[in-house]
């Protein structure tokens, strides 16, 4: 695998580290329902699904905060317990992935969002990207 195959990132401290092999980055989105907006401190979430198989926390571990998801399933917000830094999420809904946050990685220029979901909890001064398909609420 080059260098090219795989991103690093980690929090504000640098006490929690992880690798992704981007092959197993399956596609990025913004959220802007309420529980995203108001985990990160901004108008949306905006996240990678990577699976499992290919997410390595390669040094220190998340703290987690769980809640009941808008789909009545747990969702498990993974930060550093040091900074405080958001880091990544866990759904009961769909097992066996990551929903990394974007501003986690060290160099996010590589990930291209296709769609946002919670449209109709957007606000004006952080709006909807016109350009990707948007859902009312979580797709599916």
């Amino acid at each position: 695998m080059s260098d090219r195959d795989t991103a690093t990132g980690g929090c504000l401290c640098g006490a929690v580290q992880f690798t992704v092999d981007r092959s197993g980055a399956a596609t990025a989105h913004h959220c802007h329902c309420d529980e995203c907006k108001r985990s990160t401190g901004c108008g949306k979430a905006t996240f990678v699904m990577v699976a499992d198989s290919h997410m390595n926390v390669t040094r220190g571990e998340a703290k987690f905060y769980s809640v009941a998801g808008a789909s009545g399933g747990q969702v498990h917000r993974g930060f550093c317990a040091e900074c405080g830094s958001p880091l990544f999420s866990r759904v009961d809904v769909l097992p066996g992935m990551y929903f990394v946050k974007a501003g986690a990685f060290d160099d996010s220029s590589w990930i291209e969002p296709v769609s946002s979901f919670w449209a109709t909890s957007a606000q004006g001064w952080s709006p909807v990207d016109a350009a990707i398909e948007a859902h009312d609420h979580n797709p599916g």
